[in-house]
């Protein structure tokens, strides 16, 4: 069982649009998918619940319940937790022991970085982070990317401690998708593409993490 935690102490920044899609493109590759939703707005669950009928559906559980481990079960392939808004790291110690990975989303603004760097720096301190154990990557979100400010703002990070893996466009379609308990992996237009292309570089760290 793999298990991929998408956190940030900062909220707003697409995090639960991250978890939702990587457990979409899993359970289309045939994997056996568990989406955990320890925030309290439950936006997680409600998408695998619209997505229930289909082939590819994602098991949800429900993150803030205690025990919630055990009901994930035993032939789950991947794991992704959708970790809780705002949460700092020293309060996701549970979702860390257990991680394969973490995926920390940021969005182009000096707000969001600077009010990113204390989370990160905490994150540093757990200690599987400290012992380079558990791979922790920053992923660029809705970015404009023929805008100074998005791409000033990805030059900063390609300076921070942790890889910069992936840049994500700005795109409605995400939120239209959402709404629908579907991904950008469901389709396969010529739009579609160029947008799953950009997941590619954080497909193939996880893969490696």
């Amino acid at each position: 069982m793999k298990t991929v935690l998408v956190a940030s102490s900062k909220g707003g920044v697409g995090k639960t649009t991250i978890a939702t899609q990587l457990a979409a493109q899993s359970a289309l590759a045939g994997k056996r998918t568990v989406l955990v939703d320890a925030d309290p707005q439950h936006s997680s669950i409600r998408w695998a619940e619209r997505r229930a009928g289909l082939d590819s559906a994602v098991l949800p559980v429900d993150g803030t319940r205690r025990n919630w481990q055990k009901q994930v079960p035993d032939d789950a392939q991947n794991v992704v937790i959708d970790a809780p808004a705002g949460a700092m790291a020293e309060h996701l110690a549970s979702f860390l022991d257990m991680a394969d990975a973490v995926v920390v989303p940021l969005q182009p603004s000096a707000l969001d970085l600077e009010a990113t760097v204390p989370f990160l720096e905490a994150l540093s301190k757990h200690p599987r982070v400290h012992r380079g154990k558990l791979p922790v990557a920053l992923v660029g979100n809705r970015l404009k990317p023929h805008t100074n400010a998005s791409r000033q703002a990805m030059e900063m990070l390609e300076s921070w401690p942790y890889p910069l893996v992936a840049q994500l466009r700005d795109s409605q379609a995400y939120v239209v998708l959402t709404g629908l308990g579907r991904s950008l992996f469901d389709y396969h237009s010529q739009q579609v593409r160029d947008h799953q292309g950009d997941w590619q570089p954080l497909l193939k760290w996880l893969k490696r993490a």
